[in-house]
């Protein structure tokens, strides 16, 4: 029988996952289908048991997207550690009755900067821009990769203190960051899909630093400030394939090749 693997989401009709993994599929000859399933905001759950439960079906995973990532974390029965650190769940195994939930977002974002762009993280000054979900989700993979500092700065500097004390890391608000420069500057806030610059300092940005946005497919406010003073830029583009290949290998134990997907998507 044909393993069925889905993301859910709302909205969820833009979502690129089913295309990335039937190309997984395709190109490491597995026998699966994967769609998109628009959850109602208030029955995410119901919609996972009526996935897992339809009749006919093999349901071995899906993937969870906004706004839903909490909810999976809850519904989950066992956490990888990565999952636990990040609070949240975006792809979920179905092994008989037991829902196991991990988080690959952050091992995503780590495999496009290190692999597909050719930028070392061990070493570096890191500083994230946000102290939400999708910043949450990234930090104990980038710190795996032994940094020289991770930074975590926002608007509402309480919130970044609160995040960065329970890594054990610095943070704070935009206004500690005058006098000081990162190698590496992740932005995982909001913004990106708004518009609205960022009230970064130029000096923010070292001299060969990797400006990364996790938002894709658009010119960014914070990318323009990145490049304007010399920064190299990048898109979330790269990370959406390789959390998604991560997710793939959870459920095949096969890790696809990421760099002809990320050609397609970013030619088409």
């Amino acid at each position: 029988m044909t393993s069925r693997y889905c993301v859910f989401g709302n909205p969820i009709a833009h979502s690129k996952s089913p295309r990335i993994h039937t190309l997984f599929a395709q190109q490491t000859g597995q026998d699966l289908s994967y769609e998109a399933i628009l959850a109602p905001v208030d029955g995410f759950a119901g919609a996972v048991h009526e996935f897992i439960t339809t009749r006919g079906v093999d349901a071995k995973g899906a993937n969870v997207t906004v706004p839903f990532k909490e909810e999976a974390f809850r519904l989950a029965r066992h956490l990888t550690p990565r999952a636990e650190a990040a609070g949240a769940v975006n792809t979920l195994t179905f092994d008989g009755d037991a829902i196991h939930g991990d988080n690959t977002d952050g091992a995503g974002l780590v495999r496009d900067i290190t692999t597909n762009l050719g930028f070392a993280i061990g070493g570096r000054r890191i500083m994230l821009l946000g102290a939400g979900g999708a910043a949450r989700g990234v930090i104990l993979p980038l710190l795996e990769q032994q940094p020289a500092e991770l930074f975590i700065a926002n608007r509402t500097a309480d919130k970044a203190l609160q995040l960065a004390s329970s890594f054990r890391v610095r943070g704070g608000g935009f206004d500690q960051l005058a006098g000081r420069s990162f190698e590496l500057v992740i932005n995982a806030t909001s913004t990106g899909l708004s518009d609205t610059p960022l009230p970064l300092p130029p000096s923010a940005f070292a001299p060969g630093c990797l400006a990364y946005e996790m938002v894709y497919g658009r010119d960014t406010p914070f990318m323009a400030q990145a490049r304007n003073v010399g920064a190299l830029t990048a898109d979330g583009l790269g990370m959406l394939v390789e959390q998604a290949a991560e997710a793939f290998f959870v459920w095949r134990g096969i890790r696809p090749q990421t760099a002809p997907v990320i050609r397609l998507l970013q030619a088409t």
